[in-house]
């Protein structure tokens, strides 16, 4: 009886380590790197266009060196756009070191929620990548189109934009009350991105 007891004990142990070696052969599902700004009136998420790597990749690397965490929204204008990050100063765009080239896309426009990169009048129309923008406008800024960097859109916190968009503002467009950004990047599958944010990863 002793024996048989033993033997089952032996083949329960063998399958339960056959499972567990099964399990961490899956693979691990995709995940995918969406912008997180974080305000005090409360966060807004980005998916990140795969069509514009470079504006991507950058925006990455300074969410992930918490280099925007240092500035505000120190932009906002009713239907048009709220702006974060660098101000608009010569001792940030001049001989900037986050410049880069236009990555114009005829599909990414200025719609609603588009999040995008500032620039100066530069005639190569390059990017400076230490300054943000969001449409707030909802019929969108066409007339943008192809002259800025479109690289993400909203997929959650319009609630947000919309908050910030009537803050009380000076004769600068600045926000009488400082609205600090706190900028990261979080990863999730595009299942989490169904259940969560209601959003379907593009194909």
């Amino acid at each position: 009886m002793k024996i048989l007891f033993k033997l089952a004990c032996v083949l329960m142990l063998g399958l339960s380590l056959s499972c567990s070696k099964s399990d961490s052969n899956q693979p691990k599902a995709k995940e995918y790197p969406i912008g997180h700004i974080e305000t005090r009136l409360g966060d807004m998420y980005f998916w990140l266009h795969d069509a514009t790597p470079n504006h991507k990749a950058k925006f990455i690397e300074l969410a992930n060196e918490s280099y925007y965490n240092d500035f505000t929204f120190n932009r906002v204008v009713k239907n048009f756009v709220i702006q974060g990050g660098c101000p608009d100063s010569v001792q940030y765009f001049e001989n900037s070191p986050y410049l880069l080239d236009p990555e114009f896309v005829d599909s990414l426009g200025h719609v609603y929620g588009a999040l995008g990169m500032g620039r100066d009048n530069n005639p190569e129309k390059q990017s400076n990548a230490c300054q943000i923008y969001i449409v707030n406008k909802e019929s969108g800024l066409s007339n943008l189109d192809g002259d800025y960097m479109i690289f993400g859109q909203i997929i959650k916190g319009t609630d947000v934009l919309e908050a910030i968009e009537n803050e009380p503002t000076n004769t600068h467009d600045m926000p009488n009350e400082d609205v600090p950004l706190m900028v990261s990047i979080k990863y999730l599958t595009a299942s989490e991105l169904d259940t969560d944010f209601e959003f379907t990863v593009p194909q």
